[in-house]
C-alpha cells in the first residue's frame, strides 16, 4: 500500500477510536449521573415519607393534650388527610417529578397547619394552667374566709351558703348601749331600763332600693330572745325580734338607731345583737354586759 495513503488512514482510525472511547465514557458517565439522580430522588421521597409519618404521629399526640371536642375533631380530620397523602406518596415513583413536587407542596402545607395547631394548643394549655392557678388562689381565699367566719353563730353559718353577697344589705358598726331610768348611759345591767341599738347600713348600689323593714334581735346569755318587737320570716319559720323599723333604702349609707324598753331582770354575760333584712341576717355583734 502506498505509504502516503497509509498514514492518513491510520490517523482516521485513531480519531475514530478516540471518538468511540469518548462516547463510551460519556455514556457511562451519563448512566452514573442518572443512577445518582435516581438515588437522590429516592432519598428525597423517603425523607418526605418520614416527615408525613412524623406529622401523623404528632397529630395523634396532640389529641391527647387537649380537652376540646371541636379541636380534637379538627386534629382527627387533619391526621386522616396527612395519612392519605402519605399513602399517595408511597404509591408514587421517585422519578415522577410532577407528583413528587405536588406532594412536597402538600407536605409544606401540612407542616404549616401542624405548627399552627401546636401554637394554638400551647396557648390553650397556658390559659388552662393560669385558670387552674387562679382557681387554686380563689379556693385558698374561700377557705381562709371560711375559717374567719367559723366563729359566727349557727344562724349566720347556716345562712352563709344562701347569701347573695353582691346584693344583700350589710350592717356594720353595731353598738349596744344601756340607758338607766333617767335616760343616761349606764354600764350596769341592774340599772338598765332601755337598750339603744345603733348601726350603719353600708352603701350598696347593687341592692334593690325602696321601703323595707329592718329587724333587731337581742339574745341573752341563756340564748333567750328579748321579745316585744313582733315576728318576722326567717329560713321558712317565724322568729321573734326585739324591735323593728321601716326604712327607705336608696343604696346610700344609712345610720339607724332602734330603742327597746327593758322590763326584764337582766343577767351579766354575753348579749348578741343580730340584724335582719330581706329575710337575711345582715350583721351581728356580741357584747359582754355586767
Amino acid at each position: 500500500m502506498n505509504r502516503r495513503l497509509l498514514l492518513p488512514l491510520i490517523a482516521v482510525l485513531v480519531l475514530l477510536l478516540g471518538g468511540i472511547g469518548y462516547l463510551w465514557f460519556s455514556l457511562q458517565g451519563q448512566r452514573e449521573a442518572n443512577e445518582l439522580l435516581q438515588e437522590l430522588a429516592e432519598l428525597d421521597r423517603q425523607e418526605m415519607e418520614n416527615e408525613y409519618e412524623q406529622f401523623a404521629r404528632q397529630y395523634s399526640e396532640l389529641q391527647t393534650q387537649i380537652n376540646n371536642d371541636s379541636i380534637v375533631e379538627q386534629l382527627t380530620r387533619e391526621q386522616l388527610r396527612t395519612q392519605e397523602l402519605l399513602e399517595e406518596l408511597r404509591k408514587t415513583k421517585a422519578d415522577d417529578a410532577r407528583e413528587i413536587a405536588r406532594l412536597k407542596k402538600e407536605l409544606a402545607t401540612v407542616r404549616a397547619v401542624l405548627r399552627n395547631y401546636v401554637m394554638q394548643i400551647d396557648s390553650l394549655n397556658q390559659l388552662n394552667e393560669a385558670l387552674t392557678q387562679e382557681n387554686e388562689r380563689m379556693k385558698g381565699q374561700y377557705e381562709q374566709a371560711t375559717r374567719e367566719i367559723a366563729g359566727l353563730e349557727d344562724e349566720r353559718r347556716n345562712l352563709q351558703d344562701q347569701v347573695d353577697i353582691a346584693a344583700q344589705l350589710d350592717a356594720t358598726a353595731i353598738t349596744l348601749t344601756m340607758k338607766n331610768k333617767r335616760g343616761r348611759t349606764t354600764k350596769k345591767t341592774k340599772d338598765c331600763r332601755q337598750f339603744d341599738v345603733s348601726f350603719v347600713i353600708a352603701r350598696n348600689v347593687t341592692a334593690e332600693g325602696g321601703s323595707r323593714p329592718v329587724y333587731v334581735r337581742i339574745t341573752t346569755p341563756t340564748g333567750a330572745t328579748l321579745g316585744g318587737g313582733g315576728y318576722f320570716a326567717y329560713e321558712d319559720r317565724q322568729i321573734e325580734c326585739s324591735m323593728q323599723k321601716m326604712i327607705e333604702y336608696t343604696g346610700d349609707e344609712q345610720q339607724l338607731t332602734l330603742y327597746r324598753n327593758v322590763t326584764e331582770t337582766l343577767m351579766d354575760g354575753k348579749y348578741t345583737v343580730s340584724i335582719f333584712a330581706d329575710g337575711k341576717m345582715i350583721g351581728s355583734a356580741a357584747f359582754n354586759l355586767k
